[in-house]
């Protein structure tokens, strides 16, 4: 096994390296960047453009812009009547004057070092304003794990059990009318339903806790944290549960249906005994394969939408807020952290397969 994880380490590099790699080419050729959101800015909102870049190297005062020649032609689009050097000095603030494949370099030996630099126009550190957001997300992200495998698991085993029964047949019909019901909507009707629209003020629409939270008994706090996690929790479950609890239960059958099933029966075994002491270690084997996939796509499939309908400042909404506003660091460091995590935790899985099958040897096959 020891072999086995210090090659998946290893892979993890080239990885890495793709992802960024293939994610820095494509924004080469995306239009836009931070040095023409500052003349956007400078050209249709007076001088807050200025105010970002004022604490720079260069003086990027008002009177430098008022003298630039209007004739002066620039690459950039809207760039005429701003002074050249100007514009330059742009470029070595946000280290456009070097050539991509150097910029590239210098971005991966500093991630490598777990130094991910500062935000272009927060003035704060990527990794400060990823802590900043993960509360949000990582409430989120465990919490509808969590809640999503807990009924599902149970679910799907009560299922596979019941097979073709009444229970059977009208919790799916529930379950494939929930999965087809897109999560913001149903976010809304909570919204207008319980949380001060034309019915019940029952929940509160921002924060994950209350101002006075501080002020609050350590109980009070736990009922707090989750009076403002309710109506988000229950959006994203809508569907979150629905492809486990039928993979559950279809891997269930699968096992249920084999011969040493029948052999346990035979030997007088109860169905309890049956079902969980041989079935469950064996069908929760592809269970377990997706649970890493889930627990990283909980951080953020949905969560944007969810995020902003709620007030809820995590880094779903962080991350998108960094690609319109072209916030190439935070953009390249979320990158880069996660698919980091995707990989540690699908190794992670690979070897919590062993521990629940040990007739699993990953050293024998070839990677």
């Amino acid at each position: 096994m020891g072999a086995y994880i210090l090659r998946r380490l290893l892979l993890m590099i080239p990885t890495i390296l793709g992802i960024m790699a293939i994610s820095f080419a494509v924004i080469q050729f995306a239009p836009g960047g931070p040095v023409e959101r500052i003349i956007a800015e400078l050209t249709g909102q007076g001088g807050s453009a200025t105010d970002r870049v004022s604490g720079s190297d260069g003086d990027f005062s008002g009177g430098n812009i008022a003298e630039a020649s209007g004739d002066a032609s620039s690459k950039y689009r809207g760039a005429q009547g701003l002074d050249p050097e100007f514009i330059e000095q742009l470029e070595v603030q946000f280290g456009f004057d070097k050539p991509p494949l150097t910029r590239f370099g210098i971005m991966i030996w500093n991630y490598s070092r777990f130094d991910f630099g500062e935000s272009y126009f927060r003035d704060i550190a990527v990794v400060d304003l990823i802590l900043e957001k993960m509360p949000v997300s990582v409430s989120l992200g465990l919490w509808i794990t969590f809640l999503s495998y807990g009924i599902s698991i149970p679910l799907g085993i009560r299922k596979a059990v019941g097979d073709g029964s009444g229970f059977d047949i009208w919790t799916s019909g529930v379950i494939i009318v929930a999965y087809a019901i897109p999560g913001f909507l149903f976010a809304i009707l909570l919204m207008v339903l319980f949380a001060g629209g034309s019915f019940f003020d029952w929940f509160p629409l921002r924060g994950l806790t209350s101002e006075n939270f501080s002020d609050l008994s350590t109980l009070e706090q736990i009922v707090d944290y989750f009076w403002h996690l309710a109506l988000p929790l229950t959006a994203m479950a809508l569907s979150a549960f629905a492809t486990t609890t039928l993979l559950t239960k279809n891997s269930f059958l699968d096992e249920i249906r084999k011969q040493y099933v029948q052999t346990a029966r035979a030997k007088g075994l109860g169905e309890r005994q049956v079902l969980y002491g041989h079935v469950f270690r064996n069908a929760m084997l592809i269970i377990i394969a997706g649970f890493p996939a889930a627990f990283i796509s909980s951080f953020f499939t949905g969560s944007l939408l969810i995020e902003t309908i709620f007030s809820l400042d995590g880094l779903g909404l962080l991350g998108f807020e960094s690609i319109i506003g072209r916030d190439y660091p935070v953009v390249f460091a979320t990158l880069f952290i996660f698919s980091l995590l995707g990989l540690v935790v699908s190794l992670i899985s690979d070897i919590t397969y062993t521990l629940i099958d040990p007739r699993i040897d990953f050293e024998a096959r070839e990677v």
